[in-house]
């Protein structure tokens, strides 16, 4: 029985079972949970915050080195400030039709001058000849149509005098014959006379028949040809009277009257043929000449108002838009409504304002270079410390001289570099330093 137990304990004693014992399940504490949490969401913003400034575009530069602007709410004048230069209103340009060489100047750069009035006349020999030519040739084929229409008009008279003939052998035949077949009946008259009266009458007859047919045809074609001529002659003769006319525009008359300017040739000088001497101004009233921006382009109209202070306001309208753009500018002329300032002088240039609209409530920002950099497609917004400004995609609409309109991409409050951004428009950042 010892023997078994002691077996029995060994047993025992090498399976371990006296040494169990439970072991207690340790958990780790919320708060440490928390923080692990803090820590990964800071370091996850750090290397985002590193990686999105590594991958911007930043270029750094003194903060007073740039304008900075608010964006603000306020009313929009739509309006441009414009910059006219003083034309006569009508100019008639002195171009010669037919060049020559200056013989005579009767008249000074700068003279006034009344509609007809002599201004140079020139010398043209070749001209001359050639009208004279004209002339002779005119002359000639007008005498050759005198004769045709007097040819014709004979050939009518012959066919006429042939009807007559005709009808007047065919009423003497008619006779004979009536007298012939009554000294047939009779059995007195010789039957081949009475014969022959009637071949001859049928013979007349049919004659009279074929000249009438030819005579309408002859009718027919000589009022043709006759037209014809006459259509002929006309052209003829209005050549001729254009040729004297190119003759005559030798002795060049001022067209209206006016102040004539841009006379500046000598006696003996060439001037080519549609050269021009000179021109002629009306010296009492003016317009204004105005280059705008092409950016305006579409937005200006005829009719449109201006206004030009001179004292006193004098009203304006736009009369005729040249579309051509030039250097970045297009032309437009304005005419005065009413009255005209009493000083002013051509070539002079004044200053006025065109409305293209009317005023309203709108998010403005100022007008700046930027404009040119960007087209207005987008601005660099500066933080509130003002110590960064990032580049952000905005929509604008309409401009004056001092106000943008914003339609979209920035609120009021905002500020935004209103500076040129040439030395950093291809920068996404810019880090703004401290003097």
């Amino acid at each position: 029985m010892k023997a078994v137990d002691k077996s029995s304990d060994a047993i025992t004693s090498l399976s371990g079972a006296g040494m169990d014992r439970v072991i207690e399940k340790r958990t780790l504490p919320w708060s440490r949970i928390g923080a692990a949490a803090v820590v990964v969401v800071v370091l996850a913003l750090a290397v985002f915050y590193w990686w999105d400034r590594a991958g911007a575009r930043t270029f750094v530069l003194e903060g007073s080195r740039v304008v900075v602007s608010p964006v603000v709410q306020g009313t929009f004048d739509d309006f441009i400030p414009i910059r006219g230069r003083v034309t006569p209103r009508q100019t008639v340009y002195l171009d010669v039709i037919e060049g020559g060489q200056v013989e005579r100047r009767y008249v000074d750069d700068g003279a006034t001058v009344e509609a007809g009035d002599l201004i140079v006349t020139l010398n043209n020999t070749s001209l001359q000849l050639d009208v004279t030519r004209n002339e002779a040739m005119v002359t000639e084929q007008l005498n050759n149509m005198r004769t045709i229409e007097l040819q014709l008009e004979q050939n009518r008279l012959q066919h006429k005098r042939n009807l007559v003939e005709m009808d007047y052998q065919i009423t003497r035949l008619r006779r004979e014959i009536e007298r012939l077949s009554s000294l047939d009946t009779a059995g007195l008259a010789i039957k081949s006379q009475l014969e022959d009266a009637q071949d001859e009458l049928v013979y007349f007859e049919n004659l009279r028949e074929v000249t009438l047919e030819s005579q309408a045809t002859d009718a027919r074609l000589q009022e043709t040809q006759l037209a014809f001529l006459q259509e002929s002659g006309s052209q003829l003769e209005a050549n001729l009277e254009l040729a004297r006319k190119n003759l005559d525009a030798l002795n060049v008359r001022a067209p209206v009257s006016g102040k004539l300017s841009g006379l500046d040739v000598e006696i003996g000088q060439s001037i080519q043929r549609g050269g021009r001497l000179g021109q002629i101004d009306d010296p009492d009233s003016f317009k204004l000449r105005v280059e705008v921006d092409e950016y305006y382009l579409n937005r200006v109209d005829i009719g449109q108002a201006a206004e030009l202070d001179r004292g006193r306001n004098y009203t304006l309208t736009v009369s005729k838009i040249y579309p051509q753009v030039n250097n970045g500018q297009f032309e437009l002329d304005l005419l005065f409504d009413g009255e005209e300032p009493n000083d002013i002088r051509r070539g002079q240039t004044l200053q006025a304002t065109l409305t293209l609209g009317d005023s309203s409530r709108a998010l403005l920002v100022p007008n700046g270079a930027f404009f040119q950099d960007t087209g207005g497609n987008w601005m660099f917004v500066v933080n509130d410390a003002g110590t960064e400004a990032v580049r952000r995609s905005v929509r604008l609409g309409r401009r004056n001289s001092e106000y943008i309109e914003v339609l979209d991409g920035l609120e009021a409050g905002e500020r935004i570099i209103t500076s040129p951004y040439s030395a950093f428009k291809e920068m996404d950042r810019l880090t703004l330093t401290a003097d």
